[in-house]
Order: C-alpha cells, then structure tokens, then sequence
C-alpha cells in the first residue's frame, strides 16, 4: 500500500522498460526514481517498526500524514470509558454508567464504620447538592476490604447514608476493589489512573475524577477532602 501512494506522487524518470521491470521484481518498495531509494529506505524502515505514525512528515517535498488514521480510529475502538460498565445499585438493580454521559462523576470507596466518613460524607453531600444541577455526579462503591468497615448489608448501608450524613448521591452495591474479584469498573479506574498510587486501592474514600467523556482525570488518596478537590471540578465541569 505504501508504495502505491507515495509513487503515484512522485515524479517518475524516463527509464527503459528493462530497467522498469527489474525494479518491479526486486522490490515492492522501491521507487523507480533511485534518487528517492534512500529516503523510502529510511521511511520504509521506520514504518516496519512504528507503523504510519512515525513516518517523515514530507518525502520529497511531499507532504505526508504523520499519523495513521486506521490507528487512531482502532485505539479509540478498543479503549473503555466509564460509560461502558455496568453496575448493580444499592437495590440490587443494573445501573448502565452509560447514563451519565456527558457529566462529571467523583467516584469514591464509602465504609460506613471508617473514621474518614465522619468527613467524607458530609462534604461529598455538600459537593453533590451544590454542584448537581450542573451536571455532576458523586458515585458512591461500598466496599469491606479494608479493616472490615463495611461490614453491613445493603439495606444497613444505604440507610446508614441516608438518615446519618443524609447522602442523596447514588449508592451502589459492595464491590472489592482490589484482588480476585475486584469489580470490572474499578479495574478501569486504577488502570485509567495508576500513577504513584499504583494497582491498589490504599483505604477507603479514594477518589476518582471521571470527565464527560467517561475519562479518568485525575485520583485522589483518602486523606484528600472532597473540599479539596472542588476546583478540580469546577474546571472538568467548564471544559
């Protein structure tokens, strides 16, 4: 394919037939002008190792794309989003993330009995009811993994949310978020934002920023408040 679309622009010498159809044999590569061999070598070498997207962005006064749009369309086929999971809610129901498209979503391990929460909780109601109408999301994941503060059913948790700290942010069923069965979504999210914090989730109230798109901006530690990350979401909510 390569040297159908760089021939057919490139000025061609007046050579014999012979000539012509020694160079057809040799190499499906090869130009039939030889003072263009070196620069397709050169290219050539670098398509064969990189693909497209590091080929010279102009061969011979020709202007090239200097990446493969088979590649990137192929990249954005396969990558995930947030949207793409699907969850159980506290009630036992399939919640398509899919719904949120186009808002902003926190995303934080809750544990009911863990000292965080006596913090945690009220700010993260304190961020959702100010900042909901304006198309943001705090998702809510309980989990137990971590000194067995989550400990409670369900029902216990939601009503634990609800009635102490007046939670009205989507609740979800308990998950594991680190090892065997870590759940799929968080998977994706450590994944999405590893960084210093690595594959695993340290305690309860890490915090994930998910933009409209369903891309993991930025993750946060248990001891970051979600005080502390309100410009953060101000400025994913302004993009």
């Amino acid at each position: 394919m390569a040297s159908m679309t760089v021939s057919s622009v490139l000025p061609v010498r007046s050579l014999g037939p012979a000539r012509l159809q020694s160079r057809s044999k040799s190499s499906s590569m090869a130009f039939v002008d030889s003072s263009h061999e070196t620069t397709l070598a050169s290219s050539k070498s670098a398509f064969l190792r990189n693909g497209f997207s590091t080929l010279s962005s102009n061969v011979s006064g020709i202007p090239l794309k200097s990446r493969s749009f088979a590649t990137v369309f192929a990249r954005a086929a396969t990558e995930k989003t947030i949207h793409d999971f699907t969850v159980k809610d506290i009630d036992g129901k399939d919640v398509a993330l899919s719904q949120f498209k186009g808002k902003v979503l926190l995303v934080v391990n809750v544990a009911s009995k863990c000292g965080l929460g006596s913090s945690n909780y009220p700010e993260l109601s304190d961020i959702y009811e100010k900042y909901k109408t304006q198309g943001f999301e705090v998702l809510a994941f309980p989990c137990n993994q971590f000194g067995g503060q989550e400990p409670g059913s369900n029902a216990e948790i939601k009503e634990f949310a609800s009635t102490k700290y007046k939670a009205e942010f989507p609740i979800f069923d308990k998950v594991d978020v680190n090892g065997p069965n870590t759940a799929p979504v968080y998977e994706f999210l450590k994944k999405n934002a590893g960084g210093l914090f690595g594959d695993l989730i340290k305690w309860n109230f890490e915090k994930f920023l998910v933009d409209k798109n369903g891309a993991v901006i930025q993750r946060y530690a248990s001891t970051t408040s979600p005080f502390q990350i309100e410009k953060d979401i101000q400025k994913a909510l302004a993009a």
